[in-house]
This record gives structure tokens, sequence and C-alpha cells, in this order.
């Protein structure tokens, strides 16, 4: 990234993102935050990935690459690979630091805290559980994501487990047709969340319902489109 095109960031630490990656960097960091903060720390970095890779260097990319070595040091550190730990945890501290306390609203104080407190014992993680994404005060939360961070979360977790998208990404697409329509609610949208935030039997259920309120919705749009051919 330009050097030039940082802004006075005295105030909130951030910096300017090119205009055109500025909405998706946002979706993207709030997405990967709240995928990390459920637990998910593998899948946390596909949220980041696709942004990063378009970056320039920069403050930018270096928060995005801090941020995907920070929850790989913690993924190896849950699955007891030490050696591992220690060495992303090392290369995470470098990307962070530099940036201020806060850079798009991301708490890093914390971050980087963890960060050497896990290099130096990578098997604290069995003693404290690692230190959450907060961004603008708050521990991103899945269920309070707005629509296009939800839905990059959505798909995200479901290439995680599941592999096939299809069905989420038409509840995605019809979601946002209901958002734009001025629908107060939709339940493609609160099926979603369920989906994201549950998990078993519970996750199933959810799924479920979505599938026959897609099923439901593509057969109504198909019969529309019947009449006029």
């Amino acid at each position: 990234m330009d050097p030039d095109s940082t802004v006075d960031d005295e105030l909130d630490g951030t910096t300017d993102t090119r205009p055109e990656l500025a909405e998706d960097f946002d979706a993207h960091l709030r997405a990967g935050a709240a995928i990390y903060n459920a637990g998910e720390f593998h899948a946390a970095h596909d949220a980041w990935e696709s942004v990063w890779l378009r970056l320039e260097s920069g403050p930018d990319r270096d928060l995005l690459n801090g941020l995907i070595q920070y929850t790989a040091a913690v993924y190896h550190a849950d699955q007891r690979n030490w050696e591992g730990t220690t060495g992303l945890a090392r290369s995470g501290h470098e990307y962070l630091t530099g940036l201020g306390s806060t850079h798009h609203a991301v708490a890093l104080d914390p971050l980087r805290e963890y960060l050497t407190a896990l290099e130096r014992d990578p098997e604290r993680i069995e003693r404290q559980p690692p230190t959450k994404i907060v961004v603008a005060g708050e521990r991103v939360r899945l269920e309070a994501l707005p629509f296009g961070a939800l839905a990059i979360a959505a798909r995200v977790l479901t290439e995680e487990h599941e592999g096939d998208t299809t069905l989420i990404e038409r509840a995605i697409e019809y979601g946002r047709a209901d958002l734009e329509a001025g629908q107060a609610t939709s339940p493609f949208v609160t099926l979603l969340v369920d989906i994201l935030r549950s998990d078993g039997i519970t996750r199933d259920t959810a799924r479920q319902r979505l599938s026959e309120h897609v099923r439901r919705r593509t057969t109504k749009e198909s019969d529309v489109k019947g009449l006029f051919e």
C-alpha cells in the first residue's frame, strides 16, 4: 500500500484502505474475528486471506498477516504442537509490532501480549483460554455480524466442516434480496445465524429448515418465471 494513503490515525489507530477494498476489508476482518472468537481457530484465516492477497505491502496487510499468524499459533497450541506454536507466535508478533494499540479498531496490545506469553510458554493454553479478538471495543460474535460479514462467515465455516456451499450460497442470495427489498427480517438471515452459532443436532435442524425455505423460494421463483414463458 502506498504510504501516502495513510491518514491521520491518532484518534483510532486506523489507516485508509483503497476505496474499492474498504467495505470488503471490514466485512472480512469482522467475519474472521467472529469465527476465531467462536473457537474455530483453524477456519478463521480463510476469512482474511482473500483480502490479504490483494493488498499491497503496508500496515493493513501486516494487520491481516499478523491475525493469520495469531490464529494459527493458537490453533497449533490447541493441537499441542508446541514447536509450531512458538514459531508462529514470534512471527505474528513481528507483523503486529509497530501498528499501535489499535489498527482498524482491532485491539492489538492484548494480542501481542498473548503472543509473547505463548512464545515463552505454549502450554499456557492448557491453563488459560486464548485472548479474544476485540474490534471497536467489542468481542465480535457471529450472531452480531452485519449481513456482509455474516455471509463470509457462513461460507467459510460451511467449507471448513462440510465442503458443499450450494445451500448456503442460495440462502445468502435470498437473504440479501429480502434485505434489499426492505424486509425487516428474513428467515434466510435468521437461519444462517442459527446454523453458525449452533452445533450437532441443533445445527442439523437449522440446516433442514433453511433447506425447506430455499426449496420453497426456488419453486416460487420458477412458477413466476413460467408465467412469462
